[in-house]
């Protein structure tokens, strides 16, 4: 699993000032470089290709690129807050962590300080005669990358902050993470199936000191602890639980106390829950997309359709041996035991509440049952029980919610569907031997 310092490495890389840092450098060191390689230039040069127009492109690269970026931090603050209202706030992150937004910006201030240290040292008469030579060449490249930035930009300003791109980037941070999880379903130690049970008696109990989120859990720093005091650690939290100082967050055997601050230090907490180790926060970030698009004042159940499909995609990634029965789980830490995510959990976290909102209308009814029905012929004993299970909620629910007698015959019908299927579970053969494809 990732280590603390690499996960906060990540995390800064993700900023949008990070890459606006580092291309503002490098254009910086780019207009400064042809003072130290002009000396290598034929002195006839420059009067062969016009270098002395050098200035004026200077010029119109400053004044043009000040204002497009202006422009292009109101355009992209515009989309934050469309997110934040048509979506969800929770998808707000990763709308602000989008690449091409980042890569744009940088390349407009980078363009711009460029432009800005190219004027000044010619003004102060550093370049010389030679040096504007490579300044000209680079200026070149410089405008080209500029109008191939301004066309991509272009392209992405009809998507950024709409629902179904930002639905489309929640799913891709859920199936990521998904798939982190599934190649180390307990983050590298050994499954831990019940923490009443499985936990011994004598295990001494470490509170955390801070409330809030676990957006983070180092498995590699706490088996250094375990390894060196020759003890066991047994986590009792997951990425995306809530700890407070009154409930353990681990309990430990064999451990001195005077370890307890460097075992807690391997947990980073935060105000709210991250993508990265927590699966289960995309389902609810999707879900979320869902029920506000089911709410009476938007009406968008096409929305939530869509979320309930992409809800299918996702649950498919988990249809392999993985979570707390996944005996073949690699090992990197034996004297570490953690708990695995419940299939049980992820279909409350997805579906719950989109049986509890939509329950009135009946293509969302229909589209459910649909989801269980595809679930349960997975050919997996949990998904079986689990489809089955929310199956009848939703039709429950739909008896209650649906008003024409029509209409709840279509769901009946389509829920006996979904027992046909969930009952055979354990006999049905899989859809596939190996991992399904993403997407």
């Amino acid at each position: 699993m990732t280590s603390r310092w690499i996960w906060l490495l990540t995390r800064i890389t993700r900023r949008i000032w990070f890459r606006a840092a580092l291309f503002s450098v490098a254009a910086i060191a780019t207009a400064l470089v042809a003072i130290l390689v002009a000396p290598y230039i034929p002195s006839d040069l420059p009067t062969q290709i016009g270098a002395d127009a050098v200035d004026n492109i200077l010029g119109i690269i400053a004044a043009s690129m000040l204002s497009v970026t202006t422009f292009s931090l109101s355009t992209m603050v515009s989309a934050y807050s469309a997110a934040t209202s048509n979506v969800t706030p929770r998808a707000t992150t990763l709308v602000m962590e989008d690449s091409t937004t980042h890569n744009v910006l940088a390349t407009f201030v980078g363009s711009f300080l460029f432009s800005l240290v190219g004027i000044i040292a010619l003004s102060t008469g550093a370049y010389g005669d030679r040096g504007r030579v490579v300044l000209f060449v680079v200026t070149i490249i410089v405008v080209g990358l500029i109008v191939v930035t301004l066309l991509r930009w272009i392209d992405h300003l009809s998507r950024l902050g709409r629902v179904t791109e930002t639905t489309e980037r929640v799913e891709k941070a859920t199936t990521a993470a998904m798939r982190r999880r599934m190649e180390s379903p307990f983050l590298g130690g050994v499954a831990l199936g019940d923490i009443v049970r499985d936990v011994p008696a004598a295990a001494r109990p470490v509170h955390a000191r801070v409330i809030g989120y676990i957006q983070h859990i180092d498995a590699a720093a706490l088996s250094a602890i375990a390894e060196a005091a020759e003890g066991e650690l047994y986590i009792a939290v997951l990425p995306g639980d809530f700890v407070d100082p009154s409930e353990p967050m681990m309990f430990a055997t064999g451990i001195d106390a005077d370890r307890d601050d460097a075992i807690r230090s391997c947990f980073s907490t935060g105000d709210t829950r991250s993508f990265d180790q927590d699966p289960r926060f995309g389902a609810c970030v999707l879900t979320e997309i869902a029920s506000r698009a089911l709410s009476p004042g938007i009406n968008d159940p096409g929305t939530a359709i869509d979320v309930i499909g992409r809800a299918v995609r996702v649950l498919a990634l988990w249809i392999e041996p993985h979570g707390e029965d996944q005996a073949e789980a690699t090992v990197d830490y034996p004297r570490l035991h953690v708990p695995g995510i419940a299939v049980g959990d992820l279909f409350d976290d997805f579906f719950t509440p989109i049986g509890r909102d939509g329950a009135g209308l009946i293509e969302v009814n229909l589209r459910l049952q649909k989801a269980f029905r595809s679930l349960a012929r997975l050919g997996d004993d949990r998904y079986g029980d689990n489809a089955l299970r929310h199956s009848r909620q939703a039709l429950q629910r739909a008896e209650i919610g649906l008003t024409l007698e029509d209409e709840k015959q279509r769901v009946r019908s389509l829920a006996a569907e979904v027992t046909a299927a969930a009952a055979p579970a354990s006999q049905a053969p899989k859809l596939w031997p190996t991992r399904p494809p993403a997407g």
